[in-house]
């Protein structure tokens, strides 16, 4: 056998676990620490727990909080896109609806100057359009389907 190749043997290492459990035994180090003994492992212990020594759970769970928080925010920051695109859309001139020659003179000349203010005539009542001269009921339909398409249209050029 050779001489100094072999490390220093401690018959008397003292062992410390992270629950407080200590022991002695034979080593080559003085003192060793362990996360995990016969005292606290569920094996033994008949406990259900996680071992999560590195911290492994944690983390994934504020990574699971993080990824909740930022579908979130993106749900806000889409949905006030969404009510900006809307609202610039209203303030279009009513020019921008491209309505029938006749459909937009009777329009402009009732004072309906955006697209907003059409828009709200709708949601409000729709058969005041009717009370105007030379507005009917096709020219209502017409009216409503253009608003709906111009504002899809615009919708998706925004995004």
């Amino acid at each position: 056998m050779k001489e100094k190749i072999h490390p220093k043997y401690y018959p008397e290492a003292r062992v410390t676990c992270s629950c407080g459990n200590t022991w002695t035994t034979g080593s080559t180090l003085p003192e060793i620490r362990t996360d995990i003994c016969s005292n606290c492992h569920p094996f033994y212990t008949g406990e259900q727990r996680i071992v999560d020594t590195a911290g492994q759970v944690e983390r994934f769970m504020n990574r699971l909080k993080r990824y909740g928080a930022h579908e979130q925010e993106k749900a806000k920051r889409q949905a006030s896109a969404q009510e900006k695109a809307e609202q610039a859309f209203l303030k279009q001139q009513l020019i921008a609806l491209d309505l029938a020659d006749r459909v937009f003179s009777i329009l402009s000349d009732a004072d309906y100057v955006t697209v907003g203010d059409v828009v709200n005539q709708l949601e409000n009542d729709d058969q005041a359009f009717l009370e105007l001269e030379g507005f009917g009921p096709k020219s209502l339909e017409r009216l409503k389907a253009r608003v709906q398409e111009a504002k899809e249209t615009f919708l998706l050029t925004q995004q």
